[in-house]
């Protein structure tokens, strides 16, 4: 009985929820198998953001304690939702490019602009950030305007991004500074992976 509870209940998830959650959040592109339910999307995201309307003009799940500016423009990937972990604060007022498959971990900073150094009331010149695929941004991590991160690249927790990281490296929080260290390229494509 239970096996065909959990059989029922899995194809409504993958049916009629996973339509209800492409109509909710059209920009929400996750594998179809080996992510987390559809039901559980709609629990964690829909009454904050749909109905309380905590970040809800965002076309992809956003968790209501995460802030997201200018969300406009943004111009992310698949399997790529900014702001879907709680704390993260992103202001894309910069322009913010995302790839395919990056995951932004809890309380991290994206700031794409920053303040002249003698007003304050102006926008400083460096603006943007880039960002490649298959990158996972550790917890408490910070990332400044004009900063450019390769693809298949691991950032640790608790490290200030200032600088360009190239492609295939991991990013570790060390006592006075960052350690960069190479690694193997990404095996898993997610382009060929059926979505939702």
């Amino acid at each position: 009985m239970q096996k065909q509870l959990k059989i029922i209940i899995l194809f409504i998830d993958d049916t009629i929820l996973r339509y209800f959650v492409k109509l909710v959040w059209p920009q929400y592109k996750r594998q179809r198998k080996g992510h987390i339910y559809h039901f559980y999307v709609i629990k964690l995201y829909f009454i904050p953001q749909k109905i309380l309307r905590i970040n809800g003009s965002i076309p992809w799940p956003v968790d209501f304690r995460s802030r997201v500016t200018s969300w406009k423009k943004i111009d992310k990937g698949i399997m790529c939702d900014p702001g879907d972990n709680p704390g993260v604060y992103i202001n894309a007022g910069g322009g913010l490019k995302m790839g395919n498959n990056v995951a932004i971990a809890a309380n991290t900073s994206i700031t794409t602009t920053n303040h002249d150094m003698y007003s304050h009331n102006k926008m400083g010149d460096t603006m943007g950030v880039e960002i490649g695929d298959n990158v996972w941004i550790g917890a408490n991590c910070s990332i400044t305007a004009g900063v450019k991160i390769g693809s298949n690249v691991t950032i640790g927790p608790n490290c200030v991004i200032r600088k360009s990281i190239p492609d295939n490296s991991i990013v570790v929080h060390q006592k006075n500074n960052l350690r960069i260290v190479r690694k193997r390229s990404y095996k898993w494509d997610v382009l060929k992976e059926k979505l939702i």
